[in-house]
């Protein structure tokens, strides 16, 4: 694998790849019969853009290369969607991704450091992720290396006091190889964000804690590549990319539902769910 997985993305071929990575969740999760397919498919862009849009430097087969850019999945969650993207870039053989959940096996239902190559943090609890990320580039500056850290966060997630006291610290010492991207797709588990605790004004929150903020439409292949290639270019400060998604993307039946948050689709759903995913 090269420093980056791709030098000139076609919109096209990267619709095909998140496909594929949509079918590869359901395919996982129903196996399994657990996991969180919602909040995967609500990420599926995000990540196709990252790992295979040219943003993010890495070498599958050297994982641990000291330059390599991190991506550190903070809504954890989403791990049968990392598991598919690492897979698909080539840090291990597909032969992982049906272990999901089960025993003995190192696809565990949050990513957890060492376990699986590509995986730079261990996940679970939620709003960790600004955190470590920050760590990861203060560590980086002692050492004299210019990679960017990228964190993908939840928007329920983002109702805890962790991340705002991170951002604060992030924006302190000027962190601006750090980017935070969040799938902003208004639901959690127990609800939408707007009843649960409202987020909004969000973008407004992040510029009052000096961060450079762009928006994208989270689906969109175009309008994510133009924001991270903005949040690239911002000196002096961290940004944010807030990508504006809906939870179950893909799938009409589970976007209308957001009880799908923790919950596998059975065989009989996930038939239905592929023919809408083959016909996207």
């Amino acid at each position: 694998m090269s420093e980056t997985s791709s030098q000139n993305p076609n919109k096209q071929d990267l619709k095909e790849v998140a496909r594929d990575l949509r079918l590869d969740v359901l395919d996982i999760t129903t196996r399994a019969a657990s996991g969180h397919p919602s909040s995967s498919f609500s990420s599926v862009e995000i990540l196709t853009v990252m790992y295979f849009g040219g943003i993010l430097r890495y070498r599958s087969h050297d994982p641990h290369w000291p330059e390599r850019d991190r991506f550190i999945l903070s809504k954890g969650h989403a791990a049968p969607l990392l598991y598919a993207v690492l897979a698909r870039a080539g840090y291990f053989e597909r032969d992982e991704l049906w272990g999901l959940r089960q025993v003995n096996r190192r696809a565990e239902g949050h990513p957890v450091e060492n376990k699986l190559p590509g995986v730079e943090a261990t996940a679970g609890s939620l709003g960790k992720g600004i955190s470590v990320g920050l760590g990861h580039v203060l560590g980086g500056r002692l050492n004299g290396l210019k990679y960017r850290v990228y964190v993908l966060l939840g928007d329920g997630e983002c109702e805890e006091g962790q991340i705002w006291e991170a951002a604060m610290a992030a924006a302190h010492f000027k962190a601006d190889n750090l980017i935070a991207i969040v799938d902003y797709n208004k639901y959690q588990e127990s609800g939408p964000i707007s009843r649960e605790m409202a987020l909004e004004p969000f973008a407004a929150k992040w510029r009052s804690f000096g961060w450079h903020v762009e928006e994208a439409d989270g689906h969109d292949i175009q309008s994510l590549i133009k924001a991270l290639e903005a949040a690239q270019q911002v000196t002096g400060r961290p940004a944010v990319v807030i990508a504006h998604t809906v939870k179950g993307k893909g799938v009409s039946f589970v976007e209308a539902d957001y009880t799908f948050h923790g919950r596998a689709l059975t065989p009989a759903q996930a038939e239905k769910a592929r023919e809408e995913i083959q016909c996207s």
